[in-house]
Order: structure tokens, then sequence, then C-alpha cells
């Protein structure tokens, strides 16, 4: 557990950073703050590892507070994750990542061993431990700024806009490989992130923050989509935010999946024809796992990858609401492709099916 206590931090000029902050993070808990610039976000994370000082208040790991504590072990207790990942530009991928043990009196080759099963498990091959930083991408090194950070097995973890550097497929990525983690190793965490997407998608628990470091609300990523405190965290979290908040609806059972009548890739254009729903036919291999959409006026001869259209999504049965919703909206046909766990086709949905589930379920399961 990380708490606040009535925390606050002023500079000598009167500026207000930090003020008056009571807040807990939970035990084994991801707990992410959000604002706009200027609320604070970033000197309450600091003021952690007491890399900036408190003006006043108390702040507590595990009851224990930080003030009494000498800051160089303080430090070695907290795993931190910056922005640019900040590794050490003239050591090995692997030296970069046993940093800490080493300091904290490992053996080198211990250090290395135990660097080597974190880099396999934040999804960098072993071939990277001899390259350095330079030569890995925006989003690899972030990796390895994760690894170090977890090597000295910290119980704490703080992370400063650790994802923000790289582009959003990779950042996307990013997020999901850092949730598989957590759900592995489930560390005490408080990550401070500009983006209320990133935080929805990321946080057991949401804190959004007033310029001036004032808390605005306290929630759970659903709670606070549904529930927003007053204008200004509406505001932020944004107005289209029941939309959004169906990414915590689970959608199993919950919605009318229709059998689809789909052909295999290279099946005849008067088949394709024959079983087409509308203008389109839905494409499948010999796995049923879906390729795609044809149009069917445009068949010649037979049904050839270059006749499909790719630009619709799919969703599992067990996802969300959201993630239903989008596969059919982003479909050609306007039906959303279902698919099991391992990809295999199960049916498709409509709009119009989801819609009326919500209408007819206002309180949905939520998912976490």
């Amino acid at each position: 557990m990380i708490k606040f206590e009535n925390v606050s931090k002023a500079y000598p000029d009167g500026t207000v950073a930090v003020d008056g902050l009571n807040l807990e993070a939970p035990t084994g808990k991801l707990t992410i703050l959000v604002g706009p610039s200027g609320c604070g976000k970033t000197t309450s994370l600091r003021m952690i590892n007491r890399l900036i000082e408190p003006t006043s208040g108390t702040i507590y790991l595990d009851d224990q507070p930080t003030s009494g504590m000498d800051a160089a072990l303080l430090r070695r207790r907290i795993g931190y994750v910056i922005q640019h990942a900040g590794l050490f530009p003239h050591r090995t991928i692997v030296d970069n990542v046993a940093t800490m043990p080493v300091l904290l009196g490992e053996s080198r080759q211990k250090a290395r061993m135990k660097a080597l099963e974190l880099m396999e498990r934040v999804g960098l091959p072993a071939s990277f431990a001899k390259r350095y930083p330079w030569q890995l991408s925006g989003g690899q090194q972030q990796r390895v700024g994760v690894a170090r950070a977890l090597a000295s097995d910290p119980a704490f973890m703080l992370m400063d806009e650790p994802f923000s550097a790289v582009d959003p497929v990779v950042r996307a990525q990013l997020q999901d490989e850092f949730l598989r983690l957590q759900r592995e190793i489930g560390k005490t965490i408080i990550m401070v992130t500009h983006d209320i997407d990133e935080a929805l998608k990321l946080g057991d628990q949401v804190a959004v923050m007033r310029v001036g470091g004032k808390l605005a609300q306290m929630a759970s990523p659903s709670e606070l989509l549904t529930s927003p405190a007053d204008e200004f965290v509406a505001d932020f979290v944004g107005r289209d935010r029941g939309y959004r908040s169906l990414g915590f609806s689970n959608a199993a059972g919950t919605v009318t999946i229709t059998e689809e009548p789909v052909v295999q890739l290279g099946a005849s254009a008067a088949e394709a024809q024959a079983k087409a729903s509308g203008a389109w036919v839905l494409v499948v291999d010999g796995g049923r796992k879906p390729l795609g959409w044809a149009q069917t006026e445009l068949i010649r001869g037979e049904v050839k990858r270059e006749h499909l259209n790719l630009s619709g999504t799919s969703a599992t049965s067990n996802g969300t609401m959201r993630q239903l919703l989008d596969a059919a909206l982003s479909s050609p046909s306007r039906r959303g492709v279902v698919v099991n766990e391992h990809g295999e086709l199960i049916g498709t949905v409509t709009a119009t099916d989801i819609v009326k589930a919500i209408e007819e379920e206002p309180h949905l399961e939520t998912v976490r």
C-alpha cells in the first residue's frame, strides 16, 4: 500500500503544486494519476521516492512513513520507469537490466541470469542481451526500462508516462503486455499519464486531479465513466463516456449471435452469391477463421484475397459490449464478426442487437 495523508508541496515563489492530497494505492493494484498539465501528478509521484520532498503531510509505504527512511535505501525498494526508458547508453541491455541486483550485492553472473529471465518476461529475445540501447526501437527500450525496474523484485513501482514516447500501435502493444505482466506479478503501482484512455484501460483505480494538485475523484474506470463526481471530471473523461463505458460491460450471454453463411477462400462466385446475405459474404479459411468480407458483385470466377475487404474487426464472444459494437460498426456489411478464443467463427451481431441488449440489461456485469 502507498498512502498520501494530507500531503502538500509548495515552492518558495508561492506556487502550490500539490494541495492537501489524500490518496491510497492498494496493495497489488495499479493506481493511475491523470489530469491536465500543472495538476501536480508528476510532483506527487516523485514525492513518493523523495526525488521531491513534501512541504507537509506524510506518505506511507505499508504504514511506514517515508520521511523517516534513508532516501537511497527507499529508492532501492521502489522500481521506477520513466519516459524514454532512461537507459545507460554505454551498457549492454543485459547489464542495464542487471544494474539494481548488482548494486544490491548480487554477483554479476547471477544478476545477468535474472536479467535474461526478465527480458523474456517483458517480450524481449535473449539475442538482444549484448546489444546497446541505441540499437533498439523506442518500444523495445521501454520494455528494457520495465525489466530493469522489476530486476530487484520491488514491492512498489512508480511509472511516469512510460508509454508516451512511442507511436500509437507500439503503445497499444506495450499496454497489453504490461496488463498481462501485472496480472502475473501483482505489484503495487502508481502510474502517471496525461492520456485518459490509457488510464481507463490500465488502471484498477484512477485518480483525476485538478490544477493546483487537488484530488477531484478517485474511482474505478467504470465508475468514473458512469458517475463522474462533477462537471470538471465529466469534461476531462470526455463527452463520449457513455460509449466508452461499454468497454467495461461483459457481453457474454447478453447479445444475440446469429449464424452467418460463409464461403471458403477460393469458392466459386456462384457459390458465394448463393450464400450471400445481401451484398456481402463472409470468407473463412479451412479452420473457419474469418479472413474478410467479399462484395458479391465484384467477384469474378472465384473468391480471391484481392477481393476481400479487411476493414472490419472481430470480437470474442466473452469480450465487451464496446468491442462487439465496434466490430459491427466497422464491418462493411454492418454485421460484426464474433469468434471464440481460438479465433474460429461463431456468428455475427448487428448494432441493433447490441443496442437492444443494452436497453434490456442496463446494469451489465463489469469487466476488469
